[in-house]
């Protein structure tokens, strides 16, 4: 059996059954949309470079933005799960599998650092008067992009979820402090503490006991993986055999608890309860989190302004994937739900939980209400009533879904 060729055929059938999709992404807008932002993005970045301000802390804003791109790592290995019984014999063999999948999954995260580091460069080297040289970094994060991958590979193969979960901890904070010593220390110190911090950590991985192939856990790694490509796909266009990850979030678990018990609320508290548990809800929340900073760091300015609205944009093209969820459920056929009550319980859901984050993502703006009342204020009607575009947006596609049927 040829293992490189089977990862092959099973990539081409992944990549065959997106590209029919393409087209209605396409014809979304999203491309002129993607375009906009870089042609906003290109102005607001070549007059930050023109007129930096005093005192910007560069080279936290570079271990920011940096970090991800280094530690974050994944790997499609396609792995399905009639593999743990056809392709067992095949053990000791996996390696030719997995190979290809390592060298894809790195490659491409590191064209990621690469377009990260050059776009923060130009302001990195204006800022900073001690600042590296372009080349010896990028070959500093690129090795440590590398270790981060290697340690990731680790994680997946270890016997104790745990272990795992705390070596993922250490990968971030081993990835972290060889960046910041790169940055706040001199080349020849640091190098010596990136490859002392790097041994170490080396030494740390060996010690965990390890499965040859962790069958199940890569499976639903990739099946986890899958499923995000299709939610991506679902923001779109209809997508069949879509799943929803399930997270247990013990701090969200009253959430919906104060629902009444009655058929008209039924499916508002299964979206309640679905969205706290789901994939949607943490990329909102990371959305958010980023909004918030940049929006303070841009709170006395119209820049700020069309942040605040590109960021509620976004969420409310993620929130709009709330419309799809339980799409295929066998349950909502059995479950007397009133009739209607499924679609203007998730609009009203939307609505609300896209006003309450135009809300709190403009909190910054309070700041500066007393030298700019006119622009903050115009800001937070502009932001309720994009809120309200996707609630009149949902209605109509709704109406129109019910006038097909």
């Amino acid at each position: 059996m040829d293992l490189k060729e089977l990862r092959r055929q099973r990539r081409s059938r992944f990549t065959g059954s997106l590209i029919p999709y393409m087209g209605y992404i396409i014809q979304s807008g999203v491309a002129m949309l993607f375009l906009l932002v870089l042609i906003i993005f290109s102005a607001w970045y070549t007059s930050l470079l023109r007129d930096i301000p005093a005192g910007i802390p560069i080279r936290w804003i570079m271990l920011i933005l940096l970090l991800p791109a280094v530690a974050h790592s994944s790997f499609r290995t396609y792995l399905q799960s009639p593999d743990t019984i056809f392709l067992l014999p095949q053990g000791h063999r996996m390696k030719e599998y997995f190979a290809p999948a390592w060298v894809a999954g790195s490659v491409w995260k590191i064209l990621r650092l690469v377009f990260v580091l050059i776009t923060l460069w130009p302001l990195y080297i204006r800022t900073d008067d001690s600042h590296q040289m372009l080349f010896a970094t990028l070959v500093v994060l690129i090795l440590v992009k590398l270790l981060a991958s290697f340690g990731l590979w680790r994680e997946l193969t270890m016997l104790s979820r745990p272990a795992s979960l705390g070596y993922t901890l250490l990968r971030w904070a081993v990835s972290g402090l060889m960046i910041a010593a790169w940055l706040w220390q001199p080349s020849l110190r640091a190098l010596i503490f990136i490859v002392i911090l790097a041994a170490a950590y080396l030494a740390a991985l060996a010690v965990p006991g390890r499965h040859s192939v962790p069958w199940e856990r890569l499976i639903a790694t990739e099946r986890n993986q899958g499923a995000i490509a299709l939610m991506i796909l679902g923001w779109f266009v209809d997508v069949p055999g879509r799943e929803q990850r399930v997270y247990v979030r013990r701090y969200l678990s009253k959430w919906g608890g104060g629902i009444s018990w009655r058929r008209s609320t039924a499916y508002r508290f299964l979206l309640t309860k679905s969205f706290a548990r789901g994939d949607i809800f943490g990329i909102v929340l990371r959305i958010a989190v980023l909004s918030l900073l940049l929006v303070w760091w841009n709170r006395g300015s119209y820049v700020g302004s069309g942040i605040y609205l590109f960021f509620l944009f976004i969420m409310g093209v993620q929130l709009s994937a709330l419309r799809k969820l339980h799409s295929e459920s066998f349950w909502l056929t059995v479950y007397p739900l009133p009739e209607g009550s499924k679609a203007s319980s998730t609009i009203q859901f939307i609505f609300r939980a896209h006003l309450l984050l135009a809300v709190l993502t403009g909190l910054p703006f309070l700041t500066a209400v007393v030298e700019r009342p006119l622009p903050v204020i115009g800001t937070f009607l502009a932001g309720g009533l994009l809120a309200y575009l996707f609630k009149t947006r949902a209605s109509r596609k709704a109406a129109q879904e019910d006038d097909d049927i």
